[in-house]
């Protein structure tokens, strides 16, 4: 599947934070965050992967109660099942891998 990129197709999932599902196949999705600065996500999990890489800005993530702060060009691995938050430090850009499919992000 090729995708090619468009503007389109933005919704958002909390506030400050918009998301465009990219690509997907059978077992992973593809997704494009815009978060702006001051917003976060409370502490959840999820029984998906999440593989991620920042594009632009800088944000804070807290995963099994560690702290770490990320800038453009650092990536992450949140294991399925584990707890972990997000606060964005400044106007950000993310693209995230979720394994198994998330369902409730095509469309």
């Amino acid at each position: 599947m090729i995708a090619k990129r468009t503007e389109d197709g933005f919704r958002q999932m909390a506030e400050g934070i918009v998301m465009q599902n990219l690509v997907h196949g059978a077992n992973t999705n593809m997704v494009r965050f815009r978060l702006a600065a001051g917003s976060s996500l409370p502490l959840h999990s999820h029984p998906h992967e999440q593989t991620g890489v920042l594009l632009e800005g800088a944000m804070r993530f807290t995963i099994a109660g560690d702290v770490s702060s990320v800038g453009p060009g650092d990536s992450w691995c949140i294991p399925g099942g584990v707890e972990h938050s997000l606060e964005v430090l400044q106007d950000s850009v993310v693209i995230e891998i979720f394994s198994p499919l998330r369902e409730e992000y095509l469309g």
